[in-house]
């Protein structure tokens, strides 16, 4: 009877050992580096220090629609980076799905066709914000739209894209 209730005892051990390493497993999940591109729900949104309300406000966003990268999830927070490299932690719903970029540099040309030599569609001013709408993987060019102007923009002129992600 002895080595039945030390052999049930082994086993809850085992079972209870188990539970936890899988459950330390799943919290440092929700932690790891990610790097998907988001975008900023509204006008005002606080960057915190850390993954909750109770930690302090260190940055204050005022531009809808900039164009962020999520680095970690912790729960319903996200850590994220703009394209300046500044960052902190945002609530979920702070955030979007829909996909925008931000004008890298001085002064750059949306163009008609997605090549260097095709016509001027609109000269666009460094930090202008527009939308996504495809970066096909074969060409280095994305088609945005902004400022009621529609065209093509080289992958290195702009920020929130990665280097070899493809929208369709």
């Amino acid at each position: 009877m002895h080595s039945l209730t030390q052999s049930f005892v082994t086993l809850i051990l085992v079972l209870c050992q188990t539970v936890f390493l899988s459950m330390a497993s799943a919290q440092n999940s929700k932690s790891l580096p990610l790097f998907e591109f988001s975008s900023l729900r509204y006008n005002e949104v606080n960057l915190r220090a850390g993954p909750g309300v109770r930690y302090p406000i260190e940055w204050v966003f005022h531009r809808k629609a900039l164009p962020v990268r999520i680095i970690r999830k912790y729960a319903t927070w996200r850590l994220i980076r703009d394209w300046e490299g500044d960052q902190g932690w945002v609530h979920q719903s702070l955030l979007t799905k829909a996909r925008t970029f931000i004008v890298l540099g001085k002064l750059r040309t949306l163009r008609h066709r997605p090549e260097s030599e095709s016509a001027a569609v609109a000269q666009l001013e460094g930090g202008v914000i527009g939308q996504l709408e495809s970066c096909p993987s074969d060409n280095g060019w994305c088609r945005v739209t902004t400022k009621g102007y529609s065209g093509w923009l080289r992958r290195a002129e702009i920020w929130g894209i990665g280097i070899n992600e493809v929208i369709k």
